[in-house]
């Protein structure tokens, strides 16, 4: 996943969001977490998020939204988008993660939060009128993604768990105690 020539490179980390111009490519690696990618095809603007959970569960005022949420991610990421001049209802989105990062493990709470995420996503997209294009999720495994703000490519790579990562939270659950 190199850096794309002539483009800025930002990566981020989780809870954080980026709106760009066509300047730009935006990088981030996602577990159970997920992205949402909002691309203007005329502007040639566009913005990412990563965010960890659906919602907060409480309301909070409009200067106090946190990108760790889905839900607060996509509204600082269209209050950036209206601020560069794009209405976020003429964006195309594109939705990234929610995947398994421990297939072998007992507990179902990261393969819940995962798949949370990846309907919540979907389901914030609907209600503010934006039209998915494509989304890769759930599955097992961490994903790779970069976002081309110059032309709305994104490029998506899945890689499993390997037999190490497997085997030492197997071994974590069963010394844990119940």
């Amino acid at each position: 996943m190199a850096r794309l020539k002539d483009l800025m490179d930002i990566f981020l980390q989780p809870g954080e969001l980026f709106v760009a111009d066509a300047g730009f490519q935006i990088r981030t690696i996602l577990g159970s977490c997920v992205s949402i990618t909002l691309w203007h095809p005329i502007a040639r603007v566009g913005g990412m998020s990563h965010f960890l959970l659906p919602m907060r569960g409480s309301v909070v005022p409009t200067n106090m939204l946190d990108g760790r949420y889905g839900d607060e991610a996509l509204q600082l990421m269209i209050n950036d988008l209206k601020k560069a001049g794009v209405s976020h209802r003429q964006c195309h989105a594109k939705i990234f993660g929610g995947g398994n990062m421990f297939p072998g493990s007992t507990s179902a709470a990261g393969i819940k939060v995962g798949r949370r995420n990846g309907e919540a996503a979907r389901t914030l997209l609907q209600s503010h009128g934006i039209e998915v294009l494509s989304e890769s999720l759930y599955g097992v495994g961490h994903r790779q993604i970069i976002f081309n703000v110059s032309n709305g490519d994104v490029w998506s790579r899945q890689v499993k768990p390997s037999v190490l990562e497997v085997d030492t939270e197997q071994a974590a659950q069963s010394t844990t105690p119940k």
